[in-house]
């Protein structure tokens, strides 16, 4: 979890600065880093543990496409 609140610090800095830079808006630029890094860093915990299956079942993968070619 530690990794997935680090990684939203940084969205949230970055999702700011580039709001801020495009529109001159603090309003705009905090709403930015708000919302979007929000529902990213809720997609990026899901791509983690699909990611983690994925890695689980990689040989069953691996040997399924091989058998479909």
């Amino acid at each position: 979890m530690a990794k997935t609140a680090t990684f939203a610090a940084v969205h949230f800095t970055v999702a700011f600065s580039v709001g801020y830079a495009l529109t001159g808006s603090v309003v705009i630029g905090g709403t930015m880093a708000l919302v979007e890094p929000a529902i990213n860093t809720v997609a990026f915990y899901f791509h983690e543990m699909g990611w983690k299956k994925f890695e689980e079942n990689k040989e069953v993968l691996e040997e399924a496409l091989a058998n479909s070619v």
